[in-house]
């Protein structure tokens, strides 16, 4: 890798961190639920970059372990951020009604 893209690499990514950073902390929590899906939109789209970088061919063995690692932690972020919105959007759901509604006259 030459000096040149290690520099534009090593920009793009301050400049996406720094960007991301302050689109988060603005966001209202009303609309937190449709971002973390976005969010786990891009998870499931580094998930596939991680799964192509670990299998490919012609890349030293480090970067087969960081792509396994990787994909790994994709997993999880995808897992456990499509579980957090389900629960979300269940709080807005409407309510099950009560099994026994005898119970709910005995409580009375």
């Amino acid at each position: 890798m030459t000096p040149a893209v290690l520099i534009a690499s090593v920009y793009v990514f301050a400049l996406a961190a720094f960007l991301g950073y302050q689109v988060i902390s603005r966001v209202p929590p009303l609309l937190h639920t449709p971002l973390m899906s976005a969010t786990n939109a891009i998870s499931g789209i580094s998930l596939i970059g991680s799964i192509v970088l670990a299998g490919a061919k012609g890349y030293p063995l480090p970067a087969h372990i960081l792509g396994f690692v990787a994909v790994t932690t994709a997993t999880i972020n995808v897992v456990g951020g499509f579980g957090i919105t389900d629960r979300m959007l269940k709080m807005f759901g409407k309510r099950k009604p009560e099994a026994n509604p005898e119970a709910k006259a005995v409580r009375k």
